[in-house]
């Protein structure tokens, strides 16, 4: 069995870092560099297009940050991070890989879309997916329940982040539940790791 992990410390590999560092099993890490080799021919025929995360996993390709972490909750049952709640789970992973993931981008770019076009995006409003997130984190400590499942690795990641970048508003309910998830042990390592692969100087 081999996991092969493509990431560079500065993308949303360190998402799937972390759910690596959850899950337990050996892997190898290989760092790509934007520009270079990230679109070099030999990472193209990994993933055409050119960009981080990527898993192989006995020969198994995996792309985009939600497919991986998905995967890696099935394919490590062991690990406990795939939540008896799969329709909990499934929401709230499609829902961070969708609305969250347009909005916040779009938010970051500028990008300001008029309330009579609003029907026209997956996300609605920024507000919309906000309200939606707190109102679900206000009913329970995690995404899917009582319990940490790797929902919370990929959706939290972008609350925690959204926060410290400021497309995502600071709100109590974000800030508790940030503080519960980004204190486990695997974040550490993974936020170590990461770092360490950082270009000195």
């Amino acid at each position: 069995m081999s996991l092969i992990f493509y990431t560079n410390p500065q993308s949303r590999g360190r998402i799937t870092h972390w759910m690596l560092e959850e899950v337990g099993e050996p892997y190898e890490t290989r760092v790509v560099d934007y520009g270079t080799t990230m679109k070099a021919p030999d990472y193209l025929a990994i993933n055409p297009m050119g960009k981080v995360p990527a898993l192989i996993h006995n020969g198994a390709v995996i792309t985009e940050a939600a497919a991986i972490i998905t995967y890696l909750a099935d394919a490590f049952p062991a690990a406990g991070l795939m939540p008896a709640n799969r329709a909990a789970f499934f929401r709230w992973m499609f829902f961070g890989a969708g609305p969250v993931e347009a909005a916040v981008t779009n938010k970051a770019l500028g990008v300001d879309v008029p309330p009579e076009r609003r029907g026209m995006v997956g996300y609605g409003s920024m507000e919309a997916v906000t309200n939606t997130l707190a109102a679900q984190l206000e009913k329970t400590p995690y995404l899917c329940g009582d319990s940490f499942s790797a929902a919370d690795v990929y959706v939290g990641s972008q609350i925690g982040f959204g926060m410290r970048f400021k497309t995502i508003e600071e709100r109590p309910v974000f800030t508790e539940y940030w503080g519960r998830i980004s204190a486990r042990p695997a974040l550490a390592r993974s936020t170590a790791k990461n770092d360490a692969l950082l270009p000195k100087g």
